[in-house]
């Protein structure tokens, strides 16, 4: 099993940033672009919320995919894990967690993987997907960031 830890500072309030993080509209539009990510089944629009399902499809390694999560765990504004039900990995859980800095949010991903195919997926989690997921995940945060911090609605102004 593999694990990816990234962290990101957003100048914004712990809600909106846990808002738009459980966004099933904002992920599609905050994720790499040649992997046309899109959500068909599930939560398909809108905040997703714990115990629900989504199924996202994409393009990675030039394989169209699908990808089945669920929110397993949720403590709004704090916590929300979501878990691999189907899809490519072995197992995939994605823990998204916030913490509120003064005026802005720390918010931090783990996120632990394991391949199918015994040792060749053991070999792939560290020679390509360590690092694939991590700039996955860092692009994705760092979209998300610009979005909340140039996007911020009067509601969640100090």
């Amino acid at each position: 099993m593999a694990e990816v830890k990234t962290q990101i500072f957003i100048q914004a309030p712990i809600e909106y940033c846990f808002d738009l993080a459980r966004d099933i509209d904002v992920h599609t539009k905050t994720v790499w672009k040649h992997t046309r990510e899109r959500a068909v089944a599930g939560v398909t629009s809108g905040r997703i919320q714990g115990g629900e399902l989504v199924t996202f499809e994409a393009t990675h390694f030039g394989v169209r995919q699908r990808l089945t999560s669920k929110i397993t765990e949720y403590n709004a504004p704090y916590l929300f894990v979501d878990e691999t039900q189907k899809g490519a990995f072995k197992s995939l859980e994605h823990i998204h967690l916030f913490e509120q800095q003064g005026e802005g949010t720390l918010m931090k991903d783990i996120l632990r993987f394991e391949a199918p195919l015994g040792v060749l997926g053991w070999i792939a989690e560290r020679l390509v997907l360590k690092a694939y997921m991590t700039k996955f995940l860092e692009h994705r945060n760092e979209q998300l960031k610009q979005l909340a911090e140039q996007g911020l609605p009067d509601a969640f102004r100090g």
